[in-house]
C-alpha cells in the first residue's frame, strides 16, 4: 500500500479534472434549479444582499448532486485521455492491473462520498432551510405578481380579491372582484370592475389598487342599528377609481417555525427524532379517532379487548329482525328512517373522509422523512458508483476530451435521475415501498458498474462496433457482399487446375445436399425441435470454397475476379435449427408464438440457401470454363 509515483500522478490527472468538472456541474443544476424559481425572482425588486444569499445556499444546496456527476465525468475523461495517449497501454504493459491503477482514485472517491455525507447530515439542511425561507419570502413579496387566476387571493390582509384574467406581461387585471372586510362589519364592501392593476408604492409600504368600469356595493349599518329592519348601504358606479391598501412590501424573512415539517432541513439525528414524535402525534390522535368511532357508530364506550369480544358475541345471540320492524312502520314513518339513514351515513362519510386526510398528511410526513434519511446514504453512495461506472468506462472507450465524454455521462446520469425520481414520487405517494423506491437507483446501476469493471479489469470488447454490427446483420439476416480486388504484387500464382477440380466437386456435394434434404420444401417440425441430426455438410462446403476463392484472388485475370465476387456468403447452419443445444430447441417449440417465429425464419435461410447454392453452381461453372481456356 506505499504511495508510488504512479498513483500521484493518476491522482493529479484526476484531481484537476474532477475540480473543473466539479465546478461545470454545479453551474449547470444551478442553472435548472434557477430557471425553476425565476418567476419568483424577477421584478421583485429584491436587493443585492438577498440575492446573494439566494445563490449561496442553493449553491450549498446542490453540492451532493454536482459531486457524483463530477466524480463520473473526471473518472471518464481521465482514463479516457490515458487511453488515447496508450499511457494505460504502457501501464499494463509493465504489469500493473487495472484495479492497482484505479488504487489512487478509489481512496479520493471513498473520501468524496463520506464529504457528501456530512455535507448533507450538516450544512445542507441548514442551507436547505435558508432557501426555504428565501423563497417563501420572495414568494410574499410584490404580490401583484402572484395573484392567481380563478380563485380567491387573500395574500393581502383584510381582502379577498379574485382575478378571472391576469396578462403577464401588462399586469393588467380582467373580471375584477373584491371582498373587503374588516373587524368591524359596517366597513364591508364588494367591489366589482372591469379591469384594474395593482401596484406599490414608492416607499412600499402600501398597494394602489386602480379599476376602471365597475360598482361599489358598501353596507352602511352601524353597530347600534344592527336589530334594524332598514339596512342602509351603498353603491356607486365609477368609470375609475384607486384603492390605498395597506402592506408593508419590504422583503422580510419568513419564521422558519412555518418550515418545521421539511424534511430536507434536518439531520439524521434530527430525522429520527421527528419520525418518533411524529409517530406518538399521529398514534395519538388515531386513538382518539378510534375511541371516538366507537361511541359514536357503535354507542360504545373504550372498552379492552375482553369486553370487545363479550359485547360481539352478546350481539351476534340477540336475534332481532330489522327488515320485519320496518315493514310494520307507516310509510311516512319508513321514508323519516330512510332518510335519517341516509343522512346519518353520509355525514359519516363526510366525517370519516376528513379524519383519513389528516392521518394521511402525517403518514406523508412520515414517508418523507424516512425517504430523506436514505436519500443521505443513496447519494453519497452514488459517488462510488459513478467512479466504478467511469473510471471503467474510459479505459474501455479510450477517448479523452470533452466530446463523447460528456455524451456518456449525461445520458448516466439522466438514466440515475429518471430511475431516483421515479422511485421517490412513488415512494412517497406510497404506491412503492420505501426501500424499494430510494434503492431502485442504486440496484440498476450497481450491477452496470460491476459489469463495465470486469469488461475492462478483463479487457473484453464492450464497444466494439463491427461485433454488435455483425449480430445484427446475423439477426436479421443481413450479409455483406465481397469486395476483392486485383492486387499490385503476387508472389504465388493461383493454382488454376486444382482450384477447378474443387470447384467441380463443390457442384457435386451442393447437388447431392439438394437432393437428400429438398431445401425448397417446408421442414420437418418434429425432426428440427426435437429429433436434430448434426448438419455441418453446408459449413464444409462453405470452408472448402472459401479455401478456392482466397486462392483465386491471386489471379491477375479481371473476368475470374469479377467472377469470385459474385459468390454468395453463405450461412452455414442458421437453415438447420433455431439454436445450438437441444433444450433450447424443445423450449422454443413449447413457447408456441417464439417456435412458430423461429421456423418461419428457418425455412426462409432454406430458400436462400436454395438460391445461394444455385448461385455458386453456376459462378464454379463460369470459373471452370475460364481456367480450361487459360
Amino acid at each position: 500500500m506505499r504511495i508510488k509515483k504512479l498513483d500521484i500522478f493518476i491522482a493529479k490527472q484526476f484531481g484537476l479534472l474532477f475540480v473543473g468538472t466539479f465546478f461545470i456541474c454545479q453551474f449547470v443544476l444551478m442553472m435548472q434549479f434557477l430557471w425553476r424559481y425565476i418567476d419568483e425572482l424577477i421584478g421583485k425588486g429584491l436587493s443585492v444582499e438577498v440575492m446573494a444569499q439566494f445563490f449561496w445556499y442553493m449553491g450549498l444546496m446542490l453540492v451532493p448532486q454536482a459531486l457524483p456527476l463530477a466524480i463520473l465525468l473526471s473518472s471518464l475523461i481521465t482514463f479516457g485521455n490515458l487511453g488515447e495517449s496508450s499511457e494505460l497501454t504502457a501501464i499494463k504493459a509493465a504489469g500493473i492491473s487495472l484495479m492497482q491503477a484505479f488504487r489512487s482514485l478509489i481512496i479520493i472517491t471513498v473520501l468524496v462520498m463520506v464529504s457528501s455525507f456530512y455535507f448533507q447530515n450538516n450544512i445542507g439542511p441548514s442551507s436547505n432551510m435558508k432557501l426555504a425561507q428565501l423563497l417563501i419570502s420572495m414568494k410574499q413579496k410584490s404580490p401583484e405578481l402572484e395573484i392567481p387566476e380563478g380563485i380567491f387571493y387573500d395574500g393581502i390582509p383584510n381582502c379577498n380579491l379574485y382575478v378571472q384574467k391576469k396578462d403577464l406581461k401588462t399586469g393588467k387585471l380582467y373580471g375584477i372582484m373584491i371582498y373587503r372586510m374588516t373587524n368591524s362589519y359596517e366597513d364591508a364592501a364588494i367591489i366589482l370592475a372591469d379591469s384594474g392593476m395593482l401596484q406599490s408604492t414608492a416607499e412600499k409600504k402600501h398597494l394602489v389598487l386602480s379599476l376602471y368600469s365597475g360598482e361599489w356595493f358598501e353596507n352602511m349599518q352601524s353597530s347600534e342599528l344592527a336589530n334594524s329592519a332598514a339596512v342602509p348601504y351603498r353603491r356607486e358606479t365609477f368609470i375609475s377609481k384607486k384603492i390605498v391598501l395597506d402592506f408593508d412590501n419590504d422583503f422580510s424573512l419568513t419564521d422558519a417555525s412555518s418550515l418545521s415539517n421539511n424534511a430536507k432541513a434536518k439531520s439524521l439525528a434530527k430525522i429520527r427524532h421527528d419520525i418518533d414524535s411524529i409517530n406518538q402525534s399521529y398514534d395519538s390522535i388515531g386513538r382518539m379517532y378510534l375511541a371516538d368511532a366507537r361511541i359514536r357508530y357503535y354507542h360504545q364506550p373504550f372498552m379492552s379487548k375482553q369486553d370487545s369480544l363479550q359485547a360481539v358475541k352478546k350481539a351476534a345471540a340477540t336475534k332481532v329482525n330489522i327488515d320485519s320492524l320496518f315493514e310494520k312502520m307507516p310509510a311516512e314513518r319508513r321514508l323519516s328512517v330512510v332518510n335519517y339513514a341516509s343522512s346519518d351515513v353520509q355525514q359519516a362519510m363526510n366525517d370519516l373522509d376528513f379524519k383519513s386526510m389528516i392521518t394521511n398528511v402525517g403518514d406523508r410526513l412520515i414517508r418523507d422523512h424516512k425517504i430523506e434519511a436514505i436519500n443521505k446514504f443513496t447519494l453519497a453512495l452514488s459517488c462510488l458508483i459513478f467512479f466504478f461506472i467511469g473510471a471503467p468506462l474510459g479505459a474501455i472507450i479510450r477517448k479523452g476530451g470533452l466530446g463523447f465524454p460528456v455524451i456518456i455521462s449525461v445520458l448516466v446520469f439522466i438514466t440515475f435521475f429518471i430511475l431516483d425520481n421515479t422511485g421517490y414520487r412513488m415512494s412517497r405517494s406510497g404506491i412503492w415501498a420505501i426501500w424499494f423506491g430510494k434503492g431502485l437507483a442504486t440496484a440498476v446501476l450497481g450491477p452496470l458498474a460491476v459489469f463495465v469493471t470486469y469488461k475492462a479489469t478483463n479487457d473484453s470488447t464492450v464497444f466494439n462496433i463491427d461485433m454488435y454490427k455483425e449480430f445484427i446483420f446475423k439477426l436479421l439476416g443481413i450479409r455483406l457482399k465481397r469486395h476483392i480486388f486485383g492486387k499490385e504484387v503476387i508472389i504465388n500464382d493461383p493454382a488454376y487446375t486444382e482450384d477447378a477440380v474443387k470447384l467441380k466437386h463443390i457442384n457435386e456435394d451442393i447437388e447431392a445436399y439438394n437432393k437428400e434434404h429438398r431445401l425448397k420444401k417446408w421442414p420437418n417440425f418434429i425432426n428440427v425441435f426435437f429429433k436434430y441430426q448434426p448438419d455441418h455438410e453446408i459449413e464444409r462446403i462453405s470452408n472448402e470454397l472459401e479455401a478456392v476463392i482466397e486462392d483465386l484472388s491471386n489471379t491477375k485475370n479481371k473476368y475470374i475476379l469479377h467472377n469470385i465476387n459474385q459468390y454468395p456468403v453463405l450461412s452455414p447452419k442458421a437453415h438447420t435449427r433455431p439454436f445450438e443445444r437441444k433444450w433450447l430447441n424443445i423450449l422454443a417449440a413449447l413457447i408456441v408464438p417464439l417456435g412458430t417465429v423461429l421456423y418461419l425464419r428457418m425455412w426462409s435461410f432454406r430458400l436462400r440457401l436454395y438460391r445461394d447454392l444455385k448461385v455458386v453452381t453456376q459462378v464454379s461453372n463460369d470459373i471452370i470454363m475460364r481456367t480450361k481456356e487459360m
